[in-house]
Parts: C-alpha cells; structure tokens; sequence
C-alpha cells in the first residue's frame, strides 16, 4: 500500500517552530500541534484537508484496482485487482472515516454553542458524504448510536442502509435551509473559500443539493419505498431553493500547491508507478475516444527489443490468467498525476452532469439527456485543464447515442480519481463492463461490498451477527439495500 496520510496539524507545527528564534524556553516547549481552545471554524480545514488526501489515496490503492485503471505489475498474486478482498482490505477506510465522524460531530457541538449557522450546516453536509461514502463500502453500518463513548455506548447498533440514507437525505435538505449566505465563514475553508466571502457560501448550498442528487441517484432502485424520483424532480425543479453545481468552479476540489502544509498525498513519484502498469480497460477506453488526455494519464508502452522504442499506448489487462506472456512494457500511469501542483476531486461538477443525463434519459427529470451528457465530457476534459477537440463528438464512440452504457462509460472516466466512486457506479448499473482476462477470481465477479473489519466482530459480536444475519451475510458478494 502507498497509502501516506499527511496531518496537517504536524506540518504546520513544524512551519512554526521554523520562526522559534527569539522565543521563550517555555514558548519553545509548548505542543502547538494541537488546537489549544477549538471552535468550529478551526476544527474545518484539518478534516478537509484529510478526507481529500485520502480520498485520493483511496482511488489510487483500491479503486484503481478493482476498476482496471491501474493493475500490479508483474503481478500474478492475490490481489485487489484480481477481486481478492480481506476483512483488512476496508479496515483503514472504517477507521479513518470514523475518526472524521467523530472531528465532525465535534464541529457540529461547537457551532451549535456558538450559534454558527453556517458551521452546523457543513458539518451536516460533511457527516452525510462520510457516512454515504462508508455505508456504500460495507452496507449496513454503526450510525445512530456510533460516537458515543461519552454516553457509555462502547457497542452500537448497525443501522440498516435504508434508515441512514433516509436521515442523511433529511438532514441535506435541513443544512440547505440552514446555510445563511449573506455570513462569510470566520476561518479557513480549503473548498470553497467561505472565509473570503459570503457570496462563497452559496457553493456549500450547491454542494448538499448535488450530494443529495448523488444519494437519489444511488439509491433509484428503492424509488416508491421511498420518495426518491419526487425528491430529485424538486431539487430540479427548484434552482433558486435548491441550487446545484453548475460549472467546475462550483465542484468540490482540494489544491494542491506543493508548498507544506499543502503537499501532494504520494510523497514519492515513484511510488505511484513502482510495480505498476495501466489497466488495459481504461486506457482503451480513452484511446477509442481520441482522448486529449492520453499523454497527461499515462506513459507510452515500450517494444522489448532493443533499443526498446516506444510502441503506444497499451496498458496491461487484469486479472490477466497466470503464465501470461507480454510481448511489450505495458503502459504505466504518468508520474506526474503524483506531483504538485495538482486537484484533488471530491465530487466534480462533470459527475453531477451525467447524473442529470441518467435521469433525463429514464424521463425522471425534464430536458436534454444529450445536453447535461455533452456538459459532462466538456467539464470532465476541462477539469484537467484540456479543451474540447473541434471533433470530438463527432467520434461514434464519443457521441451520444441515447444509451445509459454510454453514459456511464463517459461518467467513468469523469470519477478517475474520485474515492471509490466508480466501484459504486459499476456494482449499481454493471457499467462499463469489466471484462475477464482469465485469471480473476470470485469466479469473475465484480464485489459488491467489503467485508467488515475484523475489529466490529470481535468487540461488537452481538450487533456485528445482528447486521450479517439482517444482510444475508459478510460476503463480498452480497448486495446492499440500495442495489437489490
């Protein structure tokens, strides 16, 4: 794993003892690591900063893997790649996303006593993408009674996917009332910038109406058991109460300047390559598109004979069947994509416009299901700062054809390195497809969950086979309320 987490708090301690010259012995040996007297707006930047970073680790150990973007290689091992999962392959992403939960409910307790408007809504915009993006991993999961040590709750209940959607559907449309947008944000706001203007505000407005859409979209299947078409047709329908993204600018992204405390995830460039190839998948994908991008993703794969040319862009198939031989150096991920300066995409405005393509094609929504496709290619492409080949939708591979596979291969390149999205994409529509190469195993089939750490089954037994008897076990193969 090359998973490096960055604290923010470490690096701009150690910015600060940089300036020590001058100071006190007793200044000198105080710990300024930590927030001496915490409000709401200084606990923000810390918690962004982290879920960013390892959204983006997240992409590159996991998602890559299992979405054949980016495979082990040589590599004929159990792996992600090859659908191998353990009780450990989710582990560090339960952990880490609770112990988010948990700065975030603290924000919320200090912004209620400070009577933070603005604060309350974005920790209920920020503990509703958590937890979205947790129950999604692993299904049922600790919520209403998870982070309640105080209270002497050391084993909650699992809550049932269905109830959790429902509350954090609620509590969305509760922060968009909530933001007061004529307020700037009194610290630091690495997403939008709510500190330097109240203008800015609006953005997080955007941004619970879009996650709600995210959510509804997820869970279309449940539709009548709960009111999902009805609550997507009103966030729709109603721009000036529940505005949404409605360029790049508006989506949510991390920069990445290189200059510390803001350092890029990787430490090392190398490391993003070391034992790696492209996934044959994704590069084929971009190459039928006549993709600008080719270059900026990956590196040209090279002839083995000397002197080793350059042959194109050919990445290596997964789960490809052992004893393999490759007559090439498959293609690998370009290094670059690991070096500041760079974004780090929590949820591009391009995801949300093939969303709206999706429901404008099932006639959910009303308009052009050709128009919100053809704004998410543009945004997609110009999100990596490249612009729109006069030609491009003239490529029968591009253009759009009315289909929700095409829809959803575009939408898969749009959520390159985008968390695990693409994974819950994939398991809700079977698109792209994943082709077999021959040697993945789970007898080809795509995992639909995580296993639960191991952790919640031996200090939380009782709660743990409640929720593994309620989903029909703890299998990567079992399908979650959202997607039967």
């Amino acid at each position: 794993m090359k998973r490096i987490i960055i604290n923010i708090s470490l690096a701009l301690s150690a910015l600060m003892l940089l300036n020590s010259c001058g100071r006190t012995f007793e200044e000198i040996n105080t710990d300024t690591s930590k927030i001496i007297s915490p409000t709401a707006g200084s606990l923000l930047s810390p918690v962004q900063f982290d879920m960013a970073s390892y959204g983006y680790n997240r992409a590159d150990d996991f998602t890559f893997q299992i979405m054949q973007v980016a495979i082990p290689f040589p590599n004929e091992g159990n792996t992600v790649s090859r659908y191998y999962l353990t009780e450990g392959t989710g582990s560090g992403y339960w952990n880490t996303s609770y112990r988010w939960l948990k700065q975030v409910k603290e924000m919320h307790t200090f912004a209620v006593a400070e009577n933070q408007k603005n604060y309350q809504a974005i920790a209920m915009v920020l503990n509703a993408f958590i937890y979205a993006n947790l129950t999604d991993a692993f299904g049922d999961i600790p919520f209403s009674e998870a982070l309640k040590l105080e209270e002497n709750m050391t084993k909650p209940k699992f809550d049932s996917q269905k109830d959790i959607y429902i509350t954090l559907l609620d509590d969305l449309k509760a922060a968009n009332a909530l933001f007061d947008t004529t307020k700037p944000l009194t610290e630091t706001d690495l997403f939008f910038h709510g500190e330097a203007s109240a203008a800015n505000m609006v953005k997080w407005k955007k941004f619970a109406n879009s996650l709600s859409l995210r959510l509804l979209n997820r869970i279309q299947k449940r539709n009548g058991e709960v009111n999902v078409y009805a609550r997507i047709q009103e966030i729709v329908n109603d721009p000036a109460t529940y505005p949404i993204f409605q360029n790049n600018a508006d989506g949510v992204v991390l920069d990445i300047s290189g200059v510390a405390p803001f350092t890029p995830p990787i430490a090392r460039p190398q490391d993003f390559t070391a034992y790696r190839a492209a996934g044959e998948l994704f590069v084929n994908t971009l190459k039928d598109n006549n993709d600008p991008r080719l270059a900026k993703f990956f590196t040209q794969a090279k002839s083995l004979t000397a002197p080793n040319p350059n042959i194109g862009y050919f990445g290596a198939p997964a789960g490809y069947a052992p004893g393999t031989v490759f007559t090439y150096q498959p293609s690998n991920m370009n290094q670059n994509l690991a070096k500041a300066p760079l974004k780090i995409l929590l949820y591009p405005y391009a995801e949300l416009q093939f969303t709206l393509a999706e429901l404008a094609q099932k006639g959910i929504i009303s308009g052009s299901a050709q128009t919100f496709y053809e704004n998410g290619v543009k945004a997609t492409l110009e999100q990596w700062g490249d612009t729109v080949p006069a030609n491009y939708f003239a490529n029968p591979k591009v253009a759009y054809n009315g289909t929700l596979e095409q829809i959803m291969t575009q939408k898969y390149i749009s959520l390159f390195f985008v968390d695990h999205q693409q994974w819950y994409e994939q398991r809700r529509t079977g698109y792209p497809v994943m082709p077999d190469n021959g040697g993945l195993l789970n007898n080809g089939q795509m995992p639909q969950r995580m296993m639960y750490p191991t952790n919640p089954r031996i200090m939380n037994t009782q709660n743990y086979n409640a929720a593994v008897t309620a989903m029909g076990g703890d299998d990567i193969n079992v399908k979650m309320w959202w997607n039967k």
